[in-house]
């Protein structure tokens, strides 16, 4: 089990806490960015359903939940 005497001592993870935290900022960065970039694919291709179902003369209907 580990134990560290102070915050800092925590923080600074024996040395190696720089490349640590850097890597779970990085990480929650990247797995952000992810999200963000699902969200506007799903707007796009319901704007595509929305078009296509008037383009072809269907009923208009939101799909969305």
């Amino acid at each position: 089990m580990l134990y560290w005497n102070s915050l800092s001592d925590f923080l600074s993870m024996g040395g190696y806490g720089l490349y640590v935290w850097g890597s779970f900022v990085l990480t929650a960065a990247v797995l952000g960015g992810e999200l963000l970039a699902l969200r506007q694919r799903r707007r796009r291709a319901l704007d595509d359903v929305r078009r296509w179902r008037l383009l072809n003369g269907d009923a208009p209907h939101d799909p969305s939940p």
